[in-house]
């Protein structure tokens, strides 16, 4: 009898905590996604649509174009350093140091050019709380080093590669191109996902970014005395409403890229062996998800992060769609004629399903008139962004380098085809028929495909991520 009123108990004990840790986790989805419908912020496309369009069309189709050749070898220069303050990545490999652009690499085409703000503002910001918090060093030199393995042939198809590029007229003389210390790096075989790398050294990255090169509500905004990084993007974050329309879009833009960075980190965690010896386990990790994006965890931030990302999205979005015609008269050149036609025709077909898309960003409304005060915003827009991609030398984790190196060439690349040049005017068009006044390399055509390709996985891992919560 006893023993019967024990079982019973026991029953309606473990009935009951699986009904709480249902309704927890289903409050929990409520509160991270609570954001995530309607239309996203200063768009007419709706978040519903984006999930749709992405999730069932783009998705599947970009996972596989960009496992091909020409899209899965990124060529980067490996040898330069933070040039903004003293590099204390002490964990990261010696011969896994990774860059792609610099100062002349300009991501939206202008007349004038605005001097470099000095090296000072950064190095005082950056080194506040130098090296306070770092930890795991052994795992992140591990987790954060680059494969950079690559066979004989293919290192021989890269000097017929670079004799096709070099006879193409570009849009403006890259270093990037023809600088030494370049080397190829294939994507499939350093996956961007958790590297280990944290404490004050990515505290001190995207300091410099949202600090120093996002723009401010008013004049007298910035750091508190002992403000957290957290506290300033709530703060910042906050202010939106106070800004003009371009600073908003730059603000989101820098925010749904960091959204994506720290979505991709969640999804492919690395768990530790469940046995002395054995391998750890890459999954999901709801726990961390919910911490980064909870509104409990980050004062009611967090899903407007995640809506940012949908903005960031959009934008790259509206740049294939415009430069549609100019990347379908590619020939996507790998010296294979039966894959470059291959290639050739499923980019077609992606692009056709890009351009079939009806609520594309409206590029216009930004920068309009041609006024001093208009000029002077777009160029501050410009040096904004260009010290941004400067600021990715000095990322101590060598993967997380890489990635973010390629992610920032990919949305420069997406600005210069929304906002260079007057071919490249907000009503114009891009075709095959301007190519000697526009000019992509390929560098700049791998990362914008691959960067597009971040944003496209965040949003299917979220929906992955919603599942799971509940």
């Amino acid at each position: 009898m006893n023993i019967s009123i024990y079982k019973c108990l026991s029953f309606i004990i473990f009935w009951s905590a699986c009904v709480f840790c249902y309704n927890w986790n289903g409050e929990v989805a409520n509160r991270c996604f609570c954001k995530l419908k309607e239309e996203v912020d200063d768009c007419s496309c709706k978040v519903e649509t984006l999930d749709s369009l992405n999730n069932n069309y783009i998705y599947p189709r970009l996972k596989s174009l960009l496992a091909r050749n020409y899209f899965r070898y990124f060529k980067v220069n490996l040898q330069k350093t933070c040039p903004f303050w003293s590099d204390d990545s002490r964990c990261a490999l010696k011969d896994c140091h990774v860059n792609v652009c610099k100062k002349e690499d300009v991501p939206i085409k202008v007349d004038e050019v605005i001097e470099d703000h000095g090296k000072s503002k950064y190095f005082e910001v950056a080194n506040e709380d130098k090296d306070n918090n770092e930890e795991g060093c052994e795992e992140e030199s591990e987790l954060g080093a680059l494969n950079t393995t690559i066979s004989d042939d293919k290192k021989a198809e890269f000097q017929s590669w670079n004799e096709h590029d070099e006879s193409l007229p570009l849009f403006c003389d890259f270093d990037d191109e023809h600088s030494n210390g370049l080397e190829y790096v294939d994507l499939l075989l350093n996956p961007e996902r958790y590297t280990g790398y944290k404490g004050s050294s990515p505290q001190r990255i995207w300091r410099s970014i949202y600090e120093e090169n996002c723009f401010k509500p008013g004049k007298n905004f910035g750091y508190g005395e002992k403000m957290s990084l957290e506290s300033y993007m709530e703060v910042l974050g906050s202010g939106l409403p106070a800004m003009c329309l371009e600073k908003r879009t730059f603000y989101r833009l820098i925010s749904g890229l960091h959204t994506s960075i720290n979505i991709h980190l969640c999804d492919q965690y690395l768990f530790p062996a469940k046995t002395a010896f054995g391998p750890g386990v890459w999954d999901h990790n709801l726990e961390e998800f919910q911490r980064r994006f909870d509104p409990n965890l980050t004062n009611d931030q967090g899903p407007q992060r995640l809506k940012n990302l949908y903005f960031t999205y959009l934008i790259e979005l509206r740049a294939l769609a415009k430069a549609a015609p100019y990347l379908k008269a590619e020939n996507y050149f790998t010296g294979d004629p039966e894959e470059d036609a291959d290639i050739q025709n499923v980019i077609h077909q992606f692009l056709d399903i890009v351009m079939s898309f009806p609520d594309q960003f409206d590029e216009s409304q930004l920068f309009k008139g041609n006024s001093k005060q208009t000029k002077k915003l777009k160029m501050e827009f410009v040096h904004h962004f260009r010290n941004i991609s400067r600021i990715m030398d000095c990322v101590g984790c060598d993967k997380c380098k890489l990635w973010g190196k390629l992610q920032i060439l990919g949305m420069g690349t997406a600005l210069k085809i929304l906002f260079s040049g007057e071919s490249m005017a907000p009503d114009s068009t891009v075709n095959a028929n301007i190519k000697a006044k526009f000019q992509l390399t390929r560098t700049e055509i791998v990362a914008l495909f691959n960067a597009f390709g971040r944003l496209s996985s965040s949003i299917h891992a979220i929906e992955n991520f919603r599942k799971l919560a509940r």
